[in-house]
């Protein structure tokens, strides 16, 4: 695996060097190029159409368009004079249960690995963590912006989730005609609870597959062959039937079904 970043995590005064491996509406601060002589923004070929000439990446400056054509100048000196002074760190703030955070705070996931001579430590964070149950809420800055994130056990390895912050997760009562408090028959919420228990089992990613890519691939090999492609007769439009007549049936479908018994989950 190709090292991503290396740095350390910090909890307290214990610092584990480690390695990071790539693993899977971000609110940053946008930008513009600007040519330095004359503020216009610049094309990606660094044209300035003001003065009708392509100008050296030297006369490129940055500014944050805070108006229709305003810009506001910012050095790069300025920039970093304001990042974090630890930048290679994985600093831990505090140890919560991962059942606290919702998905939707998710955003990417990387491995970690030990460091040089990082083994012991890396391996008493992860057991620590094991025994606890514990996951550690932890800030990192990775391509100059800083992150919330969550240090977590997957397996044997540690893992690092940068996650959203809360002001990045837009708010639920944005999204238009959200049913709320609408009466729900009794007779239709046991049979759907019950279609639910049908249908629950244990989680194996194993069993699902991308049966599309699949077909594309199959497709492609076919057509490198020299194959005839044969198209798949058309799909008749399924009767539209009413709420409790759906329900009846997907019971009836799922009867056989029994939901097997739950695992505690690894983490």
């Amino acid at each position: 695996m190709h090292t991503l970043w290396k740095g350390s995590i910090s909890f307290g005064l214990v610092h584990i060097p480690v390695k990071m491996f790539t693993a899977t509406q971000p609110k940053n601060v946008s930008f513009r190029s600007l040519h330095k002589k004359c503020k216009t923004p610049i094309r990606y070929n660094r044209y300035c159409s003001t003065c009708d000439t392509n100008i050296p990446f030297d006369e490129v400056v940055k500014g944050y368009e805070y108006g229709d054509n305003q810009f506001v100048l910012v050095e790069k000196e300025e920039l970093e004079a304001i990042e974090t002074e630890n930048r290679k760190a994985i600093e831990i703030l505090d140890f919560v249960q991962l059942e606290e955070i919702d998905p939707v705070y998710f955003d990417k996931t990387y491995y970690l690995g030990p460091g040089e001579h990082g083994e012991k430590a890396y391996s008493l964070l992860r057991e620590a963590m094991n025994e606890t149950g514990k996951i550690g809420v932890a800030k990192i800055t990775l391509r100059s912006k800083q992150s919330l994130a969550v240090v977590r056990v997957y397996q044997q390895c540690l893992i690092l989730e940068t996650i959203f912050y809360p002001d990045e997760v837009r708010n639920t009562e944005h999204v238009p005609e959200v049913p709320s408090n609408l009466e729900l028959p009794e007779k239709e919420m046991e049979m759907a609870k019950q279609l639910i228990e049908n249908l629950a089992t244990e989680f194996e990613p194993d069993k699902y597959e991308d049966t599309y890519r699949q077909a594309v691939e199959e497709m492609i090999e076919k057509k490198i062959k020299g194959e005839e492609i044969v198209e798949a007769p058309e799909k008749k439009p399924e009767r539209v039937v009413d709420l409790m007549e759906a329900l009846k049936a997907s019971l009836e479908d799922t009867k056989g079904k029994k939901p097997r018994k739950k695992k505690k989950a690894v983490r």
